[in-house]
């Protein structure tokens, strides 16, 4: 196959991890690597994130779990997936003919869940990063890391040494941009910069929910989710402008932007406010095609901007004077 010509300008560096294009397909919407090899063609993506995986597997919740909202989508899966050992007996194997880049995902309910699960990872060779989702919205006990700095930064810290090889990449929540109670973003990508994590990813779903008001029931058996899709993207623009302005660009750390991508357009707003790549989740659920285009008009985008890499537009927005 003829590589598309805007390969080498879309190619972008990942806390030293090159990928051949900013865009990925984001944990828990592209199975465990290639199952959606047969509707796109997955050599032209940066990466697929796997699912999340947990040191023993869990069934999910109850369904109904996914409903179309206005503006997006909600889900409560409850991290659904087979469990390490089955990932490294079943799964890690295939990995080796993967046609894009593998990133693994981890959960956990404990430090100690945590790290035997990048241990795991940690011994797959074809695996170069993992995500850690200490953010899930989800299941009983999915946000608490994600829910302070301190706790944040000494699970970041008790895991850095069980990823001897591979790249830590944090996934933080939607966590409040200013000031008070809540952990603002800025000082969640703190702790977890400061305690050794090579890269970021903002952010997970938000919490939400949603009512039927003929049978007056949630839309979810679980009755709260994850709300994704366009309607958190200008959230997450903010937030991703915060944690890059303020936390990440003093310390070189990458951010990868996840948040309502449908169009080259958002994707070209993440980059912009300081993300490296981005990832792709709800809009494959419309149109598995989505990221191919999506990388299509950011080729075109990067030509139009006569940059020679899609990285010199890295954080590249332009603020009035004294804008934050």
């Amino acid at each position: 196959m003829t590589r598309p010509a805007d390969d080498e300008r879309l190619a972008v560096d990942l806390a030293g991890l090159r990928l051949r294009s900013p865009v990925l397909l984001a944990a828990g919407t592209a199975g465990y690597a290639d199952e959606l090899a047969d509707a796109i063609d997955l050599r032209r993506v940066g990466g697929v994130v796997t699912k999340s995986i947990t040191a023993e597997p869990r069934a999910g919740n109850e369904t109904w779990r996914v409903a179309e909202v206005p503006g997006g989508m909600l889900n409560a899966i409850g991290l659904a997936n087979v469990g390490a050992d089955r990932f490294r007996d079943e799964i890690a194997p295939r990995l080796s003919a993967a046609p894009a880049t593998v990133i693994g995902s981890i959960a956990g309910h404990s430090a100690e869940e945590y790290a035997r699960v990048a241990r795991m990872f940690d011994a797959i060779d074809t695996v170069p990063a993992v995500e850690v989702n200490v953010s899930c919205p989800n299941v009983a006990d999915g946000s608490v890391f994600g829910e302070a700095p301190d706790a944040l930064g000494r699970l970041v810290a008790a895991l850095r040494p069980a990823l001897a090889r591979t790249k830590l990449i944090v996934k933080l929540p939607p966590a409040a941009g200013g000031d008070g109670p809540a952990a603002s973003i800025v000082s969640l990508a703190r702790a977890a910069i400061d305690a050794g994590a090579d890269g970021l990813t903002i952010a997970n779903t938000i919490p939400a929910m949603a009512v039927d008001p003929e049978t007056r029931e949630p839309l979810l058996a679980n009755v709260t989710g994850g709300l994704s899709g366009p309607a958190v993207h200008p959230v997450i623009v903010r937030l991703v402008h915060l944690a890059h302005r303020h936390a990440a660009r003093q310390s070189q750390v990458p951010i990868i932007a996840v948040g309502g991508v449908v169009s080259w357009r958002q994707a070209a707003e993440f980059i912009l406010v300081g993300a490296s790549a981005v990832q792709v989740g709800t809009a494959t659920f419309a149109d598995p095609r989505a990221p191919l285009k999506i990388l299509s008009g950011l080729g075109r985008w990067v030509r139009r901007q006569g940059v020679a890499s899609v990285m010199d537009l890295v954080g590249a927005v332009r603020l009035p004077g004294g804008a934050r």
